[in-house]
């Protein structure tokens, strides 16, 4: 298990680990159904699959919102990259920005989910379809950040090239 902790990178640590392990301590408290793992080896990929849920989250919907609505401004990708190789601190920087828009996710999906069982309350119906609706939406999740992982790697290239 030691080896496994030392093989994270910090980007990891903060932006799936600790950010899973709150959500999911969170959402026990908010459904009212202990989520929390005691195996410790169980409970870390947990935690760590429910951060990057949580982190995906953010950067598919979270995201494109707050550049919709002017909230955050990117830079061009091929700046980002040329910048990134003059300035180390870049990166840094880059995944501390990460870690404020996944713990922001974290807060909104907490909120959805609160919504959600209040829903399910007013329509029974819905308890029999929970584990297809979040089946489906994982799945469309996890479809759409490896097309935004693929862009991104696209752009680098291009940027390298």
């Amino acid at each position: 298990m030691n080896e496994l902790l030392t093989k994270l990178s910090s980007y990891n640590v903060f932006n799936y680990l600790f950010p899973g392990i709150v959500f999911v301590f969170l959402a026990g408290e908010v459904i009212h159904y202990p989520i929390a793992q005691r195996d410790i080896l169980t409970g870390a990929f947990l935690y760590y699959f429910a951060g990057m849920v949580v982190s995906r989250f953010g950067s598919l919907v979270v995201e494109p919102i707050l550049k919709w609505v002017s909230f955050v401004k990117f830079a061009d990708y091929k700046d980002f990259v040329v910048a990134s190789q003059k300035d180390a601190k870049l990166e840094v920087l880059s995944e501390v920005n990460n870690t404020y828009r996944t713990l922001a996710s974290l807060f909104i999906l907490l909120l959805l989910l609160k919504l959600y069982v209040l829903l399910e309350g007013k329509l029974p119906c819905l308890k029999e379809w929970d584990a297809t609706i979040l089946s489906l939406a994982l799945v469309l999740m996890f479809l759409l950040s490896y097309r935004k992982q693929t862009s991104y790697i696209t752009k680098r290239i291009k940027a390298n090239g």
